[in-house]
């Protein structure tokens, strides 16, 4: 890699993509990129790196740059038809990235949900024990030169994580999701299990997923969760409104007690993965512990404010079983408090195919409140309607718009809790801005 080299980066707003950005420009690369108008959470680190951000147009395209395409931009787009106008190379992300990782000790973190949260918390424990290069899904990156490690989010949409051969994997489930690309929950594991034959030195994986159990690797498999047949088992769990603290045991022996200030069984599950690869790479327990205790978590993941006496928590939750975790959070942190769930579907053909199940999961708060189906590139429409979520649900107090958040008022004092992958944030925002406006008035 070449220190004078443009790297320019197609959709560089994307959430990978402006982490990768910020790793190479950690590492004294020239770095620019491009993406729509519109604003997006990932790009304040950008900024604030004074990284050039301009908008699509072809004419950002130069001689001499190495393009990185984000996924989500066909060849059809007039950036990359300029780079291969020019001749220029252009790479894909998770092939740019792929090849990034073999310059390190790298480990993957995949799995359906949990991805993010895991990744972040075990870039944050090992950066306080060696140096750590990390990409993170929230847009977080950060490039050490002469790093030990490195730490990555690898995506399993459109089987995009085959391009990472690493030297460690964190697995932390497997579930159907996806549903415009992967036909089954049969073609979700064999994905990940065409993943886990690239691994090279060892894999640890949520032993309390049962599709998880029937992984096969040419590596070792160290088992982490709940359960009692895991190689790494949490005991004496005591949920409390300040955290989690668990006991650990490594094969039926004590190892030591834990806490992590987070909420719900699933982050008790990450922080095992975290703890059984630094227990296998023999870093020191006590610094471990010390890091989890600090760890503040990640974007859009369970993050809390309180606006008039209200608290709102934001987070990414876009399946059945990631609103189940986030709502099981709520409960444990507030459990005197009235829990209300406000969420927008993230494309037509998963809340179609998990419609069901979305209404169960939603029920898990004391009352539920739908925005319209977010809407992608790839997909204006589809067969399914928001009203249909609504009738799957026991607990559906009715839909809300941006213009009018108002139904959210007699909850106040209450917990709200606005989930999804699209732009909830802005019903977020226009409900915060009459909760001051009613409180103005008072």
């Amino acid at each position: 890699m070449n220190q004078e080299t443009v790297y320019h980066f197609v959709g560089i707003k994307g959430s990978g993509m402006s982490a990768l950005a910020l790793i190479l420009h950690d590492k004294g690369f020239k770095v620019q990129g491009s993406d729509v108008k519109k604003y997006f959470f990932t790009q304040k680190n950008i900024e604030e790196a004074q990284i050039p951000i301009y908008e699509f147009n072809k004419d950002n395209i130069k001689e001499g740059m190495i393009i990185i395409a984000g996924n989500a931009f066909p060849d059809t787009h007039e950036e990359i038809v300029r780079a291969k106008e020019l001749g220029l190379t252009v790479k894909r992300y998770h092939d740019f990235l792929g090849e990034l990782s073999n310059e390190f000790t790298s480990i993957s973190i995949t799995g359906s949900h949990g991805k993010t949260s895991t990744t972040g918390l075990l870039a944050h424990v090992l950066s306080g024990i060696k140096d750590t290069s990390y990409l993170i899904g929230d847009g977080t990156g950060k490039g050490v030169k002469d790093a030990d490690y490195f730490v990555l989010e690898a995506c399993e949409y459109r089987r995009h994580f085959l391009a990472y051969a690493s030297d460690y994997a964190i697995i932390t489930n497997i579930d159907f999701d996806h549903p415009d690309y992967y036909t089954s929950i049969d073609d979700v594991q064999e994905a990940f299990v065409e993943f886990s034959q690239q691994i090279k030195k060892a894999i640890f994986a949520c032993g309390d997923d049962a599709r998880l159990q029937e992984l096969h690797a040419k590596v070792p498999i160290v088992y982490y969760g709940l359960d009692e047949y895991n190689d790494f088992q949490a005991k004496n769990i005591e949920r409390s409104t300040n955290g989690s603290s668990f006991d650990v045991f490594v094969r039926g022996d004590f190892y030591g007690r834990f806490y992590i200030p987070a909420f719900g069984n699933h982050n008790i599950q990450n922080a095992l993965g975290v703890i059984a690869f630094a227990h296998y790479e023999g870093f020191n327990p006590e610094k471990v512990k010390e890091r989890l205790e600090t760890f503040k978590g990640v974007k859009r993941r369970f993050t809390e404010k309180t606006v008039m006496d209200t608290v709102i928590i934001d987070d990414y939750a876009h399946h059945p079983a990631e609103i189940k975790a986030t709502l099981d959070a709520a409960h444990q942190k507030y459990p005197e408090k009235e829990i209300v769930a406000v969420f927008q579907p993230h494309t037509f053909s998963r809340t179609v195919a998990l419609l069901s199940e979305f209404g169960e999961a939603l029920d898990m708060a004391d009352a539920v409140y739908l925005i319209d189906i977010f809407t992608s590139a790839r997909e204006l429409n589809g067969d399914v309607t928001i009203q249909d979520l609504l009738e799957k649900t026991e607990k559906g107090q009715g839909i809300l718009t941006e213009e009018d958040m108002s139904p959210l008022l007699k909850h106040k004092n209450q917990v709200i809790v606005f989930m999804g992958a699209g732009d909830v944030q802005k019903f977020e925002l226009a409900f915060e801005t009459i909760l001051s406006q009613t409180e103005a008035k008072n």
